[in-house]
């Protein structure tokens, strides 16, 4: 996290524009960064991501007008930096880029490791210390552990004093950043960096990676050589970058391609910087750090909602401060069932974490802090609603109603070409509809519901038999023969259906009810008077 230093200038600049919480609530959150910061400066441990914690951060500062709890507090014996490390202001888009490297020459791009900070420090061709980033003034005494890791080089070809500035990182094979994340490398390796004894297996997992060399010759291409010819791969992932397109495109290449490290983005740098002697412990102007696209987004929960599906499921949904996150504007989350609400916990006024999940879906990823106005709205009854509940347009049923009649004229059901949800809820709204089928026998439909929606039901009549049954609902029958008549159908029993291949007892039970509905049997009465095939 290389936290506070480094990410303060890029919060106090960045708009966002969010609704603030109550006192009690800001206070809670401060509490909770302050978690964080304890738990991964003492134990080593990442309690939430990156761009979850900058985000938090800015949300502070913004709505108390004042700097975040510290994060780092220096311990007895921690070693002074010979240089200060700086830390990096962040840029997220392109725009950005282009502006940043307008204003500057001599350009360079690396990748932005995702481990912990380190110094390193060589006298007589032997390296004496390893100072962790600290506040970028002093920092941990890593030297011991530095000294045992087999790919830490320990030694340079000359006797002059070296500073080197870099990451430690947890070795990883083939990881690409935009399909893997960042793995919890960076939780491993400032575990293992925090302990008192280090184990051989976990020694081989430490790599670094220099990404300045201080004290060392002005021009870029000399301070590489001399690099890479004292065994470090500092020449391997630091390239030209002499255009914003070719700097957008290597960060995508890094992005999407394998490296042996996990990365949270790019960082540009000018080749020349001021002498290590004005070096300080704050965002310097000759780099920055251009972020990969966030993975999850914290927000604010506005309201809990309740949908009910065709099939009577409850689904709690949640109704979200809006947020970007991969391009995206993210107002909603489901929750996917109550059993999920309960177990989280969330209602309105609670700050969560957002990501994108599978098909770029929403997805809580966790509660970050929760309101303390908070009350947790009463659900609808569970057992009101099924699979054969609200096929009328009865009081409570709307919402289940609606979504069975989007069913019915949506691909999976009857394919109706320009019937969508506006259009059923345009025909319950002018009252035309109590039952799902009502519009079959209509003369005339509202003209407010649009001239051509009598012309695109039309094809609802010659829609096959197999077609309609999906339509109304009926439970999946695996690869039993629906050809035939409702009455062939209806008249099976429950071992009727179980001799029909992938039909179990339960399934064979749920046909069975079906076909028995008192409810599906009207609606059957009502696609045989409209000459429907099969009914």
């Amino acid at each position: 996290m290389k936290r506070l230093m480094a990410t303060l200038a890029w919060l106090a600049s960045t708009p966002l524009q969010a609704a603030c919480p109550d006192a009690a609530s800001l206070r809670q959150l401060a509490e909770q960064v302050g978690e964080w910061e304890k738990a991964y400066h003492e134990q080593g441990r990442s309690l939430v991501s990156d761009d979850i914690y900058d985000q938090a951060l800015l949300r502070l500062q913004q709505c108390t007008g004042q700097p975040a709890p510290p994060g780092y507090q220096p311990r007895p014996g921690e070693l002074p930096h010979p240089v200060a490390q700086t830390g990096l202001d962040k840029i997220h888009t392109p725009a950005q880029a282009r502006q940043w490297m307008a204003q500057r020459q001599d350009l360079w791009i690396q990748p932005k490791v995702d481990g912990v900070a380190v110094t390193l420090e060589y006298r007589d061709g032997q390296l004496q210390r390893a100072i962790s980033r600290g506040d970028g003034i002093q920092g941990q005494d890593w030297t011991a552990t530095a000294q045992r890791a087999p790919h830490v080089p320990q030694h340079w070809p000359d006797a002059r004093h070296v500073v080197l500035q870099g990451e430690l990182y947890w070795r990883l094979g083939s990881h690409i950043q935009s399909r893997d994340g960042g793995a919890g490398a960076r939780s491993r390796i400032a575990g293992v960096m925090n302990r008192h004894h280090v184990s051989d297996v976990d020694l081989q997992h430490i790599g670094l990676f220099v990404w300045d060399w201080p004290n060392g010759p002005r021009p870029m291409p000399e301070r590489l050589q001399q690099l890479s010819e004292a065994g470090f791969d500092t020449a391997t992932y630091t390239l030209p970058a002499p255009s914003a397109a070719e700097a957008e495109a290597r960060r995508k290449h890094w992005y999407t391609h394998p490296l042996p490290f996990a990365t949270d983005g790019v960082v540009l740098r000018q080749g020349q910087r001021p002498p290590a002697g004005q070096w300080q412990a704050k965002a310097p102007h000759w780099a920055v750090a251009w972020k990969h696209p966030a993975r999850s987004a914290l927000t604010r929960v506005e309201s809990l909602q309740f949908t009910i599906g065709r099939s009577g499921r409850i689904t709690p949904v949640l109704e979200l401060e809006p947020v970007q996150l991969d391009d995206r504007r993210i107002t909603r989350a489901s929750l996917g069932s109550l059993a999920r609400w309960r177990r989280l916990d969330v209602a309105s006024g609670d700050l969560v974490a957002i990501k994108l999940s599978g098909q770029a879906i929403p997805q809580l990823e966790q509660v970050i802090s929760r309101s303390t106005s908070r009350s947790l709205p009463a659900p609808p009854d569970p057992s009101r609603y099924h699979s054969l509940s609200c096929l009328t347009l009865t009081q409570g049923c709307r919402e289940q109603f609606l979504a069975r009649l989007d069913w019915l004229g949506s691909r999976q059901g009857l394919d109706l070409a320009g019937v969508g949800p506006g259009s059923w809820r345009c025909l319950a709204d002018a009252g035309v509809l109590d039952g799902l089928l009502d519009w079959l026998a209509l003369d005339s439909l509202p003209t407010q519901c649009g001239g051509q929606l009598a012309e695109r039901l039309r094809p609802a009549r010659e829609r096959g038999f197999g077609q309609w049954l999906s339509a109304l609902g009926m439970p999946p029958a695996g690869d039993a023969q629906l050809a035939g008549s409702w009455s062939e159908l209806a008249g099976k029993s429950s071992a009727d259906w179980q001799r029909q291949p992938g039909i179990g007892p339960v399934r064979a039970q749920q046909l069975v009810v079906f076909f028995g509905d008192e409810q599906v049997v009207r609606l059957r009465e009502q696609l045989r008077a409209a000459g429907v095939d099969g009914f």
